[in-house]
């Protein structure tokens, strides 16, 4: 397995305070604070209905959660709207691959390019000049994530008729063309087997560490989360149960009992 190398942890980028989250009578998260750091690799782990998911959907704005405050790069915030956390570099993949199946890799990957693209649509679709330009930037930029996390050969490919691990790869690839400075993976490695996570876990590492890219992920293989990880943040049942580097979760009762279990 690949393991986290050392790389320069930075000053708090985001900073999550006090976040409850409740629909209906149904409590996801109940008073949850942590925060991320600047370049780190920060999981959320805890078992199923946990909130980790909802977590992830509060940092980037589907979600409004009920109390609390989110405060990304100074700027505070009582809800983070989705438009925002896209202009502001967050991006994320999702637990359920949502790519649009019919198109190929390359065009999947495009639609990440969105929020860089400058040029209107009359100017796309009249190829004008100053479109054109974009347009080549923007595909030159794809080529480059493409080459990155080696799916040249399916390029031309339609997203749908590729294997689940591949499909994972290219959602990653749709979320890099961002260029976010912030990356939230829900479980990446859902559904992989031991080569493909194997292979999934080596490009996280790099897009953290070749990128700079501060990534905060949920995923349920704790051997990953271990060796890949700088610190943990431990979900159970909407509360916080555990948080700190990976040595620390692993030894922690509380954590143990709620979720690893003393074979672990």
């Amino acid at each position: 397995m690949t393991t986290a190398a050392a790389r320069p942890i930075g000053d708090v980028i985001l900073t999550l305070e006090h976040i409850s989250l409740a629909f209906g009578g149904v409590k996801a998260l109940a008073d949850i604070s942590f925060d991320v750091r600047e370049h780190e690799i920060r999981a959320i782990i805890g078992p199923n209905g946990a909130g980790k998911s909802s977590m992830l959907n509060v940092i980037n704005g589907v979600y409004r959660p009920q109390e609390g405050t989110i405060t990304f790069r100074g700027e505070v915030r009582r809800n983070m709207e989705p438009h925002h956390a896209a202009a502001q570099g967050i991006a994320r993949t999702f637990q359920n691959i949502a790519l649009f199946k019919g198109m190929s890799v390359l065009d999947n990957i495009m639609t990440g390019r969105n929020l860089r693209m400058r040029t209107s649509f009359i100017e796309h679709a009249l190829h004008w000049g100053r479109a054109n330009r974009e347009e080549i930037e923007n595909r030159h930029r794809v080529e480059e994530i493409i080459d990155f996390l080696e799916i040249q050969h399916i390029r031309k490919a339609p997203v749908g008729k590729l294997p689940y691990g591949l499909q994972k790869r290219v959602e990653l690839a749709r979320a890099l063309a961002a260029e976010p400075s912030l990356l939230l993976l829900d479980e990446p490695m859902a559904g992989m087997n031991v080569e493909e996570k194997q292979d999934m876990c080596r490009f996280v590492l790099d897009v953290n560490g070749q990128y700079g890219t501060t990534i905060v992920l949920i995923e349920h293989d704790m051997g990953v989360v271990m060796d890949i990880s700088d610190r943990v943040v431990v979900l159970d049942y909407g509360r916080k149960i555990g948080d700190g580097v990976p040595d620390e979760v692993r030894s922690s009762k509380a954590v143990i009992d709620a979720y690893l279990g003393a074979a672990h």
